[in-house]
C-alpha cells in the first residue's frame, strides 16, 4: 500500500496492447482523479487486444480508445512509479529512470495471450490477468469512497 499517492504511474509491458493499458484502464477507473496515468511498452502492437477489451468491459472499464505506444513515444517522463509487468519491461523501465528520482516495481505479470484453446479458455486467461491487476492495484492504491467495479 502507498502512503502518499504518488502523482504520476507509468505501467510498462511488452507491447503496450493487454496488461499495461488494462493496469492503467483500472487504476484510472480508482484513481484516475487524482493521479496521472500512462501505460508503455518496449515495442508498440498498434492497438488493444480484442480479449483484453471484453475482459475489461465486463467490469466497466473501456479501453478500447488506447492508442499503444512505446518507450521512446513518451513525451514526459516525469513518473514517480513506473510498474513493470514483463521481465523485457522490466529492463527498460530500469533504463528509463536511470538518471531520475523514480520507484520502479516489477510485477511479473501472465502474458494472457499465449494462452491456446477455446474463446472461453482464452477468455479465462484474460479474466485470471486482469482480477489479478485489480486485486495489486486496490491493495497499492486503495480507491476512496464507493469505487467499486
Amino acid at each position: 500500500m502507498v502512503k502518499n499517492l504518488p502523482s504520476a504511474v507509468l505501467f510498462a509491458c511488452t507491447e503496450n496492447s493487454i496488461r499495461s493499458p488494462m493496469a492503467e484502464g483500472i487504476l484510472k477507473h480508482f484513481q484516475g482523479h487524482r493521479i496521472y496515468i500512462d501505460s508503455v511498452g518496449v515495442r508498440k502492437k498498434g492497438k488493444v487486444d480484442g480479449f483484453a477489451i471484453a475482459v475489461m468491459e465486463e467490469i466497466g472499464i473501456d479501453i478500447t480508445q488506447h492508442k499503444s505506444k512505446s518507450f521512446s513515444d513518451l513525451e514526459d517522463t516525469s513518473y514517480d512509479l513506473v510498474i513493470s509487468l514483463s521481465p523485457e519491461a522490466q529492463h527498460s523501465a530500469v533504463e528509463l529512470t536511470r538518471f531520475m528520482s523514480c520507484d520502479v516495481l516489477f510485477w511479473n505479470t501472465f502474458d494472457p495471450s499465449i494462452t491456446h484453446g477455446s474463446r472461453e479458455v482464452r477468455l479465462e486467461s484474460y479474466r485470471q490477468v486482469r482480477d489479478i491487476l485489480v486485486n495489486r492495484i486496490q491493495e497499492m492504491f486503495p480507491p476512496e469512497g464507493d469505487v467499486n467495479l
